[in-house]
C-alpha cells in the first residue's frame, strides 16, 4: 500500500481542535508556527510530572528515583537557589557533572527558579570549564566530585561566581563548597510552575563548538525547548498514519523505558530525551559511562523499550558479541541522531531487533529535534534525515541567497519555535547566523519532491566525532602553539563506528622536530580528549593552499586516506 502523502497527513493532524493544532505566534517580531498545546515553560512540565507519583523516573547504578521524589528535590533546589544564594530571574547557574540523578534535579531546579541552566561539557579540561564559567557569568556552580576537583583552584578567578556546590563528594569537603544533599535537606520547597516566567524567557545556555575556535554559548528559551515533547509525539503520530494505523495524542502512549547513553550536557540528551521523557512519564535508565556490553545487560534487566544515542552507539551494540545471548525482546525502537548515520544502519537494526530505526536531525541552535526519518520511510530512504515537523519551516538557499529548485543542493535554513534567539554575548556571530527568525545551519542539503531532507555535506569546518562537535580551528590553534609547528590543518576522516575521527596534518619549522605522539600529548594537555587528533601526518613541505590562501582541506583529507 502506498503511504499517504506527508503534506496531506500534516494538514489533517494539525487542523484546529486537534491535539497537534498549529498556531502562528509572534516571537521577537517574527510570525512563527508553533504547537498550540505545547507546555509554556519547563516549570509546567516538572510540576505536572509529580502526578506520576511512585513510578520510577531515573535508574542509576542500582539507585531508583521516583517522579514524586524527583519533583520534591527539584522544588527544594529551586527554593535553595532563591533563598540561600539569592538567585535572580535570568541569572546563570552552571552544571558540570557526568550523567547523574543530580544533573536532572539541577536542570529542573534552576529553570523552575527562573534561572538559566548552563550545561558545561563534563569532558572539558579545567581551562575549558573555567572558560565556560567565566563566559557565562555563572552565579552558582553545581558540580560532581570529579569536576569540583578539576576546578578547585580556579574558583577564585571567577568574580561572578558566588557559590559552589558539589554532588557526591568522595572525601573531605573542600573549603568554600556546599554539598548537594545538605543544600536540599535544609531547603524550603518553591513552587515549580511560576506564572511570572514566560515562554520567551531564557532557560538554557548550551555550548557548541564554532568555526572561530572557542565554544559559543547558545541561548535557549522555554518555548524553544518545550517544543520538543510535542514534536517527538507528532513524529510518532505521523508515522502511524503513514503505515495505516491510528495516531496517538501527546502523552497517550504507554510508559516507555529509555536507556540514556548520551550526555545530558548536549541538546539531544537534555532537550529531546530528558525533557521528553519527563513529560511523558517514562523511565530513564542512566549509564555511568557508555559501554555496549553494559548497555545490553541493562536492556535485558530493565526491559528497555528504546535506546540509541548517536549512530556509533547503535553500531557498537549491533557488533557486540553479547547481542545474541541477551534478551532484547523488550526493544520496540532504536533512535539515533547527532551525527551522520551509515546508510545500511536502518536495515541492520531491522534485522537484529525486528523493530524500526529512527534517524533524527537537529542542532543546538534548533534545540535538537527538527526532522526525523522513521520506519518504512527510513528503510526506503536511508540517506535522508526525514521530513521536518509541521512547526519547522526549511529553505535550501544558494550562494546568491535565493532558494534553489527541488532536488538542488544549497545551504539549509530552518525557522520555527525551536530556533534559539542567538549566541550569548556574540552579537556579530548572531547577526551572521540568524536572519529574520531563520538559522543558517551551515549544512548543505537538498529536498526531494516528497519533502524529505538530505544533508549532503557541511559548510562549516566542523568534525563530528561520535556525536561530539570538534572545531578544526580550535585544535589547529593548539597545534600552532607548539614550538616546532609551522602550519597545521585539522580535518575529519571516516571512521567505521564514530562516523568521523579527528586527523591532523602538520608542517614543521625548519630545523625543528616533533613526533606524532609528542603533538598528541601536547594537545591532550590543553583540550578535551575527544578533540585530540587520533591520526597525525607530519611533513616538512608547506600545506597546500588555493589562490585565496585558504587551506585545501579536501586534498589534505585525501592525503591522509592515501597514507
Amino acid at each position: 500500500m502506498t503511504p499517504r502523502p506527508v503534506a496531506e497527513i500534516d494538514a489533517e493532524l494539525t487542523r484546529p481542535g486537534s491535539p497537534y493544532e498549529v498556531e502562528v505566534v509572534d516571537v521577537a517580531g517574527v510570525p512563527t508556527r508553533s504547537w498550540r498545546h505545547a507546555p509554556r515553560t519547563l516549570g509546567e512540565i516538572v510540576a505536572a510530572s509529580a502526578r506520576f507519583g511512585d513510578r520510577d523516573w531515573l535508574v542509576y547504578e542500582g539507585e531508583r528515583t521516583t517522579f514524586a521524589e524527583h519533583a520534591d528535590a527539584v522544588a527544594r533546589l529551586a527554593g535553595a537557589l532563591v533563598e540561600r544564594y539569592r538567585l535572580r530571574r535570568g541569572e546563570r547557574v552552571a552544571i558540570a557533572m557526568r550523567n547523574l540523578p543530580e544533573w536532572s534535579i539541577a536542570f529542573w531546579g534552576i529553570t523552575a527558579a527562573g534561572g538559566v541552566a548552563v550545561a558545561l561539557n563534563a569532558w572539558w579540561t579545567a581551562d575549558e570549564l573555567a572558560f565556560g564559567l567565566a563566559d557565562s557569568g555563572a552565579a552558582v556552580l553545581l558540580a560532581d566530585d570529579e569536576r569540583a576537583d578539576r576546578l578547585a583552584d580556579r574558583l577564585a578567578d571567577l568574580p561572578d561566581l558566588r557559590a559552589a556546590v558539589v554532588a557526591r563528594p568522595a572525601g573531605a569537603l573542600r573549603a568554600g563548597w556546599d554539598t548537594f544533599d545538605e543544600l536540599l535537606a535544609g531547603a524550603r520547597p518553591a513552587p515549580l510552575a511560576d506564572p511570572a516566567i514566560g515562554p520567551d524567557d531564557d532557560a538554557t545556555l548550551f555550548y557548541t563548538s564554532g568555526t572561530t575556535g572557542r565554544p559559543k554559548g547558545v541561548r535557549g528559551t522555554h518555548r524553544n525547548i518545550c517544543t520538543n515533547p510535542l514534536s517527538a509525539a507528532y513524529v510518532a503520530a505521523r508515522a502511524a498514519v503513514r503505515r495505516g494505523a491510528e495516531p496517538l495524542s501527546p502523552g497517550a502512549a504507554p510508559p516507555q523505558v529509555y536507556l540514556l547513553s548520551v550526555p545530558l550536557f548536549h541538546a539531544t540528551g537534555c532537550h529531546s530525551l530528558l525533557v521528553g521523557h519527563l513529560f511523558n512519564g517514562n523511565r530513564m535508565v542512566v549509564m555511568h559511562r557508555w559501554d555496549a556490553g553494559r548497555a545490553l545487560e541493562l536492556i535485558e534487566r530493565e526491559r528497555v523499550t528504546a535506546f540509541g544515542g548517536v549512530p556509533t552507539m547503535a553500531l557498537q551494540v549491533l557488533d557486540h558479541p553479547d547481542l545474541a545471548r541477551r534478551d532484547t525482546s523488550s526493544v520496540t525502537s532504536v533512535r539515533y541522531g547527532g551525527a551522520p548515520a551509515p546508510p545500511d544502519l536502518a536495515r541492520r537494526v531491522q534485522e537484529a531487533f525486528g523493530v524500526p530505526a529512527m534517524n533524527g536531525w537537529g542542532m543546538t541552535e534548533t534545540s535538537a529535534l527538527s526532522s526525523m526519518n522513521v520506519g518504512d520511510d527510513y528503510l526506503a530512504r536511508p540517506d535522508s534525515i526525514g521530513v521536518p515537523v509541521p512547526v519547522v519551516e526549511v529553505r535550501v538557499v544558494g550562494a546568491d541567497g535565493v532558494e534553489v529548485a527541488t532536488g538542488e543542493v544549497g545551504e539549509l535554513w530552518v525557522r520555527g519555535p525551536n530556533v534559539v534567539p542567538g549566541y550569548w554575548r556574540r552579537p556579530e556571530e548572531t547577526a551572521a547566523t540568524f536572519v529574520d527568525g531563520w538559522v543558517r545551519t551551515g549544512d548543505l542539503a537538498r529536498v526531494d519532491g516528497d519533502g524529505f531532507l538530505y544533508v549532503v555535506d557541511r559548510a562549516k569546518d566542523i568534525v563530528i566525532r561520535g556525536g561530539e562537535n570538534v572545531a578544526s580551528v580550535e585544535v589547529e590553534g593548539v597545534l600552532h602553539a607548539h614550538p616546532a609547528v609551522a602550519e597545521a590543518a585539522v580535518v575529519g576522516v571516516p571512521h567505521p563506528t564514530l562516523g568521523e575521527e579527528v586527523a591532523a596534518i602538520v608542517s614543521l619549522l625548519p630545523g625543528r622536530d616533533a613526533t606524532a605522539e609528542e603533538l598528541q600529548a601536547f594537545t591532550a594537555e590543553r583540550l578535551a580528549r575527544f578533540k585530540v587528533p587520533t591520526r597525525m601526518v607530519i611533513r616538512r613541505a608547506a600545506l597546500p593552499r588555493n589562490p585565496a590562501g585558504k587551506l585545501m582541506k579536501r586534498e589534505l583529507r585525501q592525503e591522509i586516506a592515501d597514507r
